[in-house]
């Protein structure tokens, strides 16, 4: 017997091991352990326990990780580890540690190059960066991005792709409910107060523009899956994907609602528009036909026919398109969200006017805001809200270069795999990621989407439309 099979074997009988393995751990903590560190110690020894012997089993968790591992994070030097975070460092461990066991070889996605490129390019900021540990940090989430996408790739076989996307579908709708009952109950800071009567949604995300942000990266999955596969011809016990994915649909179509963020409604309506576009001619019928419903909606709007509160959250940005110098704007009440996201922006256009090419340093935006902050805006938001601005004031001509190439490269190949999709579940997926890259290419105009694991979710859903076709995981 080779050394490989004997490894194997023995991999096998380890995995037959692990559930006596576990409870006898259970045993041990029960009795020696006080109760808070049993209730964190048992279920965190389980998941060790499978992800070591299946790591794409850490990949479930994951996905719900991405939306609610933020409410169990600790500091380190000043930087948030939170669940995804280890769940990411268990699962990559346990993947290394069996390839070097089973002397196998992975494969590069085909999206990696342009990845790196990006990575790359970011370094080159570091020559200007004054906050270094910022620019790690950001770094970090793009390495985190290639490694997520990189194990999906290899790992998850075409018959696991079904689970996965389900719970990701499932995370957002969790997160709908805790949204939509936020809205309901009126629970939320006094700020995010609507209309008298409801509260914005905001779930474990603690703003409403990210959450709904976040939302829109699951809304075209469920949108594309769902008016896909039902009512069609598909194998036997797999309608549960349809209707699933048609649920998750209308919760998340719902809570993005309730966010009340107009940068998720414009994306949304955008990817919806292009998966429309992209699936067939009588798509492109509807999406004219949806041109013509968004006219009508703007006339509606100039006639004071909607509700005033919709028409005047669809229509309150208008004054300010064109505005050249924003210190020349009056603040009120009504525009003052507005206008300090301008504000923002101009401060960014200002860093990257003085460092053209390299730009302050990744991830430095908020520590260079002091030197280009404008009068009544003091306070530093963190990053520019808009991601393309952001990258350009922080990496530069040549960040931004390499980040557009990056985009360019993923909507080409994922419209590659919408043409070239064998079966109707692999071109409704392919769909459903062509549009969650529409909605992040034109939410990150207003708002930057790279925040709170959403970086991940996107790794994730790339990575299932860049696995091999007949691909077959050896990690059973």
């Amino acid at each position: 017997m080779s050394d490989a099979r004997c490894l194997q074997v023995a991999w096998a009988r380890a995995g037959h091991l692990l559930p006596w393995a576990i409870l006898l751990a259970g045993g041990v903590a029960l009795a020696l352990l006080p109760l808070p560190w049993i209730a964190i110690a048992v279920p965190g020894a389980i998941v060790v326990g499978i992800t070591l012997i299946q790591p794409q089993r850490a990949l479930y968790l994951l996905c719900l990780a991405v939306p609610f591992g933020s409410l169990f994070q600790v500091s380190l030097g000043g930087i948030a580890i939170g669940v995804a975070e280890g769940l990411i460092a268990l699962m990559m461990a346990a993947w290394i540690a069996r390839l070097i066991a089973f002397r196998e070889e992975a494969t590069w996605p085909r999206l990696s190059f342009a990845v790196a490129l990006f990575i790359g390019a970011t370094l080159l900021s570091l020559l200007n960066a004054t906050a270094l540990p910022f620019t790690f940090k950001e770094v970090a989430k793009w390495v985190e991005f290639l490694a997520v996408m990189f194990f999906v790739a290899n790992v998850v076989t075409l018959e696991q792709r079904r689970g996965v996307v389900a719970s990701l579908l499932l995370a957002g709708v969790a997160q709908s409910i805790l949204g939509g009952y936020q809205f309901l109950a009126q629970s939320g800071p006094e700020s995010f107060a609507l209309m008298g009567r409801f509260m914005r949604a905001y779930g474990t995300f603690e703003q409403p523009n990210p959450y709904a942000g976040y939302l829109g990266l699951v809304v075209p999955l469920a949108f594309a899956l769902g008016t896909s596969l039902l009512g069609r011809q598909e194998p036997a016990g797999s309608s549960w994907s349809g209707w699933l994915a048609l649920t998750s649909f209308v919760a998340i179509s719902a809570a993005i609602g309730m966010s009340w963020s107009r940068g998720a409604w414009l994306a949304s309506g955008a990817a919806f528009a292009v998966i429309n576009v992209a699936r067939s001619r009588r798509g492109a019928i509807v999406f004219t036909t949806l041109i013509v419903l968004v006219a009508l909606v703007g006339l509606l709007s100039s006639l004071q026919l909607l509700p005033e509160a919709i028409s005047q959250r669809l229509t309150a940005f208008l004054p300010f398109v064109g505005v050249g110098d924003v210190r020349s704007v009056q603040v009120t009440d009504e525009n003052y969200a507005a206008v300090e996201r301008l504000a923002h922006w101009q401060a960014a256009l200002d860093m990257w006017r003085d460092h053209p090419w390299l730009g302050v340093g990744f991830g430095n935006y908020e520590a260079a805001y002091a030197d280009y902050a404008l009068p009544k805006w003091p306070v530093a938001l963190g990053h520019a809200h808009n991601y393309y601005l952001n990258v350009a004031s922080e990496a530069g001509l040549i960040g931004l270069i390499a980040y557009l190439t990056l985009w360019g490269v993923a909507l080409w190949q994922t419209g590659r795999a919408v043409r070239q999709a064998k079966d109707r579940y692999a071109k409704a997926l392919a769909l459903g990621v062509l549009g969650m890259l529409v909605h992040v290419s034109v939410h990150n105009i207003v708002d930057n989407l790279w925040v709170h694991n959403m970086y991940v979710h996107v790794a994730i859903v790339l990575g299932l439309v860049q696995i091999p076709a007949h691909h077959r995981s050896t990690f059973a």
